[in-house]
Parts: structure tokens; C-alpha cells; sequence
């Protein structure tokens, strides 16, 4: 395939991604692919893969990618951009608060025979939980003074 084949299929995957279709991404998807992001262990096969979407789904169901890069160079397509939606559902035991998130997104598939094979995912969940109010981080405010303090000893 060509590397603009590629970079067609890696972007149609995140637009069937967000638009929920089961069915479209089971057209996409290798049913032996092998997706890894930010847990140590991967997930493995397109039905494990699709509950992670599930989940995803329930948790966000307004979820949208905006992709403001898209490289490919052999049979891998680098995707960068935000990620963002309202947390209206459980996610990963956290439940619903209602807040919206916006959060950056970086995205390395392999594909092969037309298809995604391998996913790697990294999204700033550390910005996406300041977001929830699940973490706390001083502003400039608090943490200025501080710093100060610390270089001037």
C-alpha cells in the first residue's frame, strides 16, 4: 500500500472511532491487532480492542478527535492532535462528573493488508484528570512563591 493508502486508513479509523460504528471498525481492524497506550500490558485482538472503544464510549459518548497531524512513513502512520468530550459515564471506576475534557493526543498505527495491526496510543491523561478534579495542581500563584524560596537558600 502506499503510504497515502496508509495514512487514509489511519485517519478513517479514528473517524469510525468517533462516530461509534462497531461494525466499520471491525472493517478496519486486524482481528489479531495489538494495541498498547498507557496500561504495561497491551491489549490484544479486535474484541478487546472494542471493549476498550466500549468503554470509551459510555465514558465519553461525545468523544471527538481532531487530528492536526497525520506522517507516514513505511507502514506506520503517526497521528497528533486533541482528543475531547463529556464525561457522562464510568470511566475506569471514576464515575460520571459531567465536565468536559480537552486533551492531547499522539497515535502511532501500523498497518498491513489494508488494515490496522498495531496501535500505540498516548494521550495527556494527567491534563484529562486536572480536568475531571480528580488531581490538584497549584497554579503559578502558589507555586512561584515556593520555587523562590527554594533557589534562594
Amino acid at each position: 500500500m502506499t503510504l497515502e493508502q496508509n495514512k487514509a486508513i489511519a485517519l478513517k479509523f479514528y473517524e469510525v472511532f468517533d462516530q461509534q460504528d462497531i461494525e466499520k471498525g471491525r472493517e478496519l481492524i486486524s482481528a489479531d491487532i495489538i494495541a498498547r497506550g498507557l496500561d504495561e500490558q497491551p491489549i490484544e485482538g479486535i474484541d478487546a480492542v472494542m471493549a476498550y472503544g466500549a468503554m470509551m464510549f459510555t465514558a465519553f459518548p461525545d468523544g471527538c478527535h481532531v487530528l492536526d497531524e497525520a506522517i507516514a512513513e513505511g507502514d506506520k502512520v503517526f497521528t497528533r492532535g486533541t482528543f475531547s468530550g463529556t464525561h457522562q459515564g464510568e470511566l475506569m471506576g471514576i464515575p460520571a462528573s459531567g465536565r468536559s475534557v480537552r486533551f492531547t493526543v499522539v497515535h502511532i498505527d501500523r498497518i498491513a493488508d489494508g488494515k490496522v495491526i498495531e496501535h500505540w496510543g498516548q494521550g495527556d491523561t494527567l491534563s484529562m484528570m486536572k480536568q475531571l478534579g480528580i488531581v490538584f495542581f497549584p497554579g503559578p500563584k502558589l507555586i512561584l512563591p515556593i520555587l523562590k524560596s527554594l533557589v534562594s537558600r
